[in-house]
């Protein structure tokens, strides 16, 4: 029977203002699409399509008419019987300009096949039999607030922090990296930073050696993304394993993909389903890293809990090592309640709990 969809704009409200090098965030914007057999509405799958501003490539006024013309291409169609055909049917309709949508329609494309259960993939992860470790995350703002934030996650069982930085006077940075190690092994405690940019050409490489000291695990994307001989230069001289994020925004293509790798040598890269493509993209960017000796991990791009479980799920079925950075569930007010729980560093999925869409009016 033909398939029929839908979609709908929901505001995410932060439960504070989550300071980055970007600015200050109070609310996010997402799309939840639905996708359904028109013999059986009452079964459904739903996926998400929620680009970052300022970031994302399909951050953009018409999102909702382009989201419109995609899913108007899913209805009527038969459901795809494979995960294969449903990755190359999403690709289709959404383009390379449309990431976070080919993610939503992925998402919601395979929950749908699995019996709209929100069983995104049949793992151990979706049934309750494993959990994730999880990056606990701090957000910029004054010295004290994030030194509050730091006592907090490692007193809530996280021994893997990742820090924000780039706003600040890097002295301070460097003085709250000073304190986490003073006061904490690194045996017990994971570092990673996250610039998100910030750092200009010309001071790079001094503020990687300063921060080469706090023995870190990585930092993420120091400076900007499209410097492609600078960011190369950077990976092989640094102290610092270097973990690029931003720079795999708009590239498309596995060709494309393998030159930047190539061309650049990072230690690690940091997949972010919403921001580059959906599952099929980020299984090509693991498949090239892998190759060269490149690590990875996942992280959620500020989803609801809709787009959250679907990079969860993700984790196993991709065979994804270490801490992923899948903490920021419990960051809205509004969130969409789920099975979803973070204990003791970990994310994971009780099947006792439910989900509960009346928020979306479902």
């Amino acid at each position: 029977m033909p398939l029929k969809t839908s979609y709908q704009k929901y505001i995410l409200n932060f439960k504070f203002d989550a300071g980055t090098s970007r600015g200050v965030l109070k609310e996010k914007e997402t799309w939840i699409i639905k996708v359904w057999d028109t013999s059986r509405p009452e079964v459904f799958g739903l996926g998400e399509c929620g680009p970052l501003k300022k970031l994302s490539i399909d951050d953009r006024e018409d999102l909702g008419e382009r989201l419109e013309e995609c899913l108007k291409n899913l209805d009527g169609m038969d459901l795809p019987t494979s995960e294969e055909e449903i990755f190359r049917i999403a690709g289709e309709l959404a383009g390379a300009d449309l990431p976070a949508a080919r993610f939503g329609m992925e998402t919601a494309l395979l929950d749908l096949l699995n019996g709209g259960k929100r069983v995104i993939f049949n793992n151990g992860f979706a049934r309750s039999e494993m959990r994730i470790p999880i990056n606990g995350l701090i957000w910029m703002g004054h010295m004290e607030a994030m030194l509050l934030q730091i006592s907090n996650k490692v007193d809530a069982g996280f021994d893997c922090i990742k820090m924000k930085i780039g706003s600040l006077d890097f002295e301070k940075e460097c003085d709250i990296l000073d304190y986490v190690r003073r006061k904490y092994y690194q045996s017990d405690i994971t570092l990673r930073v996250d610039a998100n940019g910030a750092f200009k050409i010309h001071e790079a490489m001094d503020k990687l050696k300063a921060l080469s000291k706090y023995r870190l695990h990585s930092i993420e994307q120091p400076i900007a993304a499209g410097q492609p001989d600078e960011m190369a230069r950077l990976c092989q001289n640094t102290p610092v394993d270097i973990a690029l994020d931003e720079e795999l925004i708009g590239v498309y293509g596995k060709d494309a993909k393998q030159q930047l790798l190539e061309k650049i040598r990072p230690q690690y890269i940091i997949l972010k389903p919403t921001l580059v493509g959906g599952i099929y993209s980020c299984k090509e960017w693991i498949e090239i890293a892998e190759s060269m000796g490149i690590g990875w991990w996942l992280t959620s791009a500020l989803e609801s809990n809709i787009g959250l479980n679907a990079v969860c799920q993700m984790s196993p079925y991709l065979n994804a090592q270490g801490y992923q950075g899948l903490g920021t569930g419990q960051l809205y007010h509004n969130n969409i309640p789920s099975p979803l729980k973070i204990e003791a560093g970990h994310i994971c999925y009780d099947n006792e709990e439910s989900w509960d869409f009346a928020n979306l009016g479902l």
